[in-house]
């Protein structure tokens, strides 16, 4: 039954609650909990544990709702006071009365504050990349690019269902600002994939992304720069006048056509009887492959000190890969004279210059480990090493005369009349 306070009124263990009374009150002699109910604050009491613990006790049935609630507060040592305990009561009961629900609106703030810490930006993407990372082709790339760009900004630690579209526009204002207009298209491109991951699973979140975001058109970010053969000569003197492990790497990608963080990230265990076996977990295309390695590339891999017991071909602490390519690159482009160039024209580069080698265009995309469109690449399981083998050799043969161009001129005698 509901007195006119709103609070419920409970027959039995109804006494005068003093400061005495609740310092001496006993725990119950049945079950695991009493509550002695004040006979001058209906719907306030106290309530003791079988254990002995005490805490004040506001019971209420809220206006217009049916289920009764109970709210509570420690009481005691490091609680509260009956004056202050019976006072908080008043304005639960009160509040009561006016149809505010105290304990359920607590309880939905909890949630709510557990939800949102749940659902940060950052909370979301590292399920997003958890749940997906092992499914794309650039997870480790992505989880890179949040880590760096995404995650040290306050935008981080921001409820996802709060981000709005200004928010992502600054962000990449910034990112252009810092690092360039290409890196912050990347990043837009990898949180849009992250955002169209998780509207799928919440029926409330709309994504900030739009179209018209993007800051450049597909076609104005495809590169087509090669190095010209009097930059290849110049990179690749600078890297013997002062050998590095970033140095060797550049020549060996030059030399193979590898992807930067293929050839970054290989291992000895990979390379044996001359041959560079990338496996399938750290290829594009989920399968493994095998370059054979020219005489010259297993010549740069002879030059490059052998670092550490983690078995990292490139290496500056023999404990984990070469990274930090920026600062390496901007010490080569010092030394070479040779600038605007990207680790990933090293692959275009090499690309070129093995059909300037005279290498089909089959065996050449191979080479790269392009793989055939179509019905050719169901039927077509012929490995093609002895044809790679070759390809390279020739690369590197081609790569050779550039280091070390002749005169293309052969003397002839002039012939008596």
């Amino acid at each position: 039954m509901t007195n006119h306070h709103g609070a419920q009124d409970h027959g039995p263990n109804r006494v005068n609650l003093t400061p005495g009374f609740v310092k001496s009150a006993e725990p119950p002699t049945k079950g695991d909990r009493i509550i002695y109910w004040d006979e001058g604050l209906p719907g306030f009491g106290l309530m003791v544990t079988k254990a002995g613990a005490k805490s004040f006790v506001a019971q209420y049935r809220a206006k217009g709702i049916g289920v009764s609630r109970r709210k509570s507060w420690k009481a005691g040592k490091g609680g509260l006071s009956l004056d202050k305990g019976r006072q908080e009561a008043r304005i639960v009961l009160a509040d009561a009365l006016k149809g505010k629900d105290t304990v359920a609106d607590e309880r939905r703030s909890v949630e709510k504050t557990a939800d949102a810490k749940d659902n940060t930006l950052k909370a979301v993407i590292e399920q997003y990349t958890a749940r997906s990372g092992k499914k794309l082709r650039s997870g480790d790339q992505r989880r890179a690019a949040f880590e760096r760009l995404l995650y040290p900004t306050k935008l981080a630690n921001q409820p996802i269902h709060e981000i709005r579209r200004s928010d992502i526009v600054r962000l990449l204002d910034t990112i252009e600002d810092e690092r360039g207009i290409v890196m912050a298209d990347r990043l837009l491109a990898y949180l849009r994939k992250a955002f169209n991951w998780y509207s799928a699973r919440d029926d409330a979140f709309t994504p900030p992304i739009v179209r018209g975001m993007a800051r450049t058109k597909p076609k104005e970010r495809q590169r087509k720069r090669v190095l010209d053969d009097r930059e290849i000569r110049a990179i690749w003197q600078a890297v013997e006048e002062s050998p590095s492990a970033f140095g060797r790497f550049v020549q060996f990608t030059l030399l193979t056509g590898a992807r930067r963080n293929e050839a970054a990230r290989a291992r000895h265990t990979e390379l044996s009887s001359g041959d560079w076996t990338i496996p399938p977990e750290r290829y594009k295309t989920k399968l493994s492959l095998v370059i054979p390695l020219s005489a010259m590339a297993v010549d740069v891999l002879g030059k490059t000190p052998r670092i550490g017991d983690k078995g990292y071909v490139f290496t500056t602490d023999g404990r984990k890969a070469i990274a930090g390519f920026s600062k390496f690159k901007r010490q080569l482009d010092r030394a070479s004279a040779v600038t605007d160039w990207t680790i990933h024209d090293l692959r275009r580069s090499s690309r070129t210059l093995l059909s300037r080698a005279g290498i089909s265009v089959n065996i050449a995309e191979r080479c790269i480990g392009h793989l055939p469109p179509g019905i050719e690449a169901n039927y077509d399981v012929h490995e093609y090493y002895d044809e790679k083998k070759h390809a390279f050799e020739s690369l590197a043969s081609l790569i050779g005369r550039i280091l070390d161009p002749q005169p293309n001129v052969v003397g002839m005698k002039r012939q008596s009349t």
